[in-house]
């Protein structure tokens, strides 16, 4: 330890201001916004409910995309809602997320074969995290979400492009 460090008191601590301000409060600060169809939305609304309780990680749901950090798209996606995803997917200020809940939305599940089905939101908009399940149960969900947390951990934000 260096001669600064014996002369502060035990509650000042040193870290680097990436890692406290931005990692730090964005991971703790998901706010999702839901797009939610079928058996799925089920499941997502019963993660929110006080048995399994997002609020505990900080993750609050919003209905517009401009206040919004991480899409979670849950169920199936047809091609005729697949603009609108598209669309608020493009609302979503940066750094922008998204989870992809349920075989229909990660592969098209059950509904592959039909015409109208899109075969994974992946094809439209950048996926981070899969959550599989058929539906997924909200532990799965949450299981997601911890992923992504500790994605976002690992990426670095306020680095300087080399000159």
């Amino acid at each position: 330890m260096g001669l600064l460090e014996h002369k502060l008191p035990e509650n000042v601590f040193f870290t680097k201001l990436d890692q406290l301000t931005m990692r730090w409060g964005l991971r703790n600060s998901l706010w999702y916004m839901l797009f939610a169809t079928a058996c799925c939305a089920i499941e997502l609304m019963q993660t929110g409910m006080s048995r399994y309780d997002f609020d505990r990680f900080g993750m609050i749901p919003r209905a517009t995309p401009r206040q919004s950090d991480l899409m979670i798209v849950a169920g199936t996606v047809t091609y005729k809602m697949a603009l609108r995803i598209k669309r608020l997917y493009g609302q979503m200020p940066e750094p922008k997320y998204v989870i992809s809940m349920g075989s229909c939305a990660n592969c098209g599940g059950g509904f592959v074969h039909s015409y109208s089905v899109l075969n994974g939101v992946d094809k439209i908009i950048p996926v981070d995290v899969y959550v599989p399940g058929c539906p997924p149960r909200p532990e799965a969900l949450m299981e997601g979400c911890m992923k992504l947390m500790e994605k976002i951990d690992q990426e670095p934000r306020l680095v300087r492009s080399a000159r």
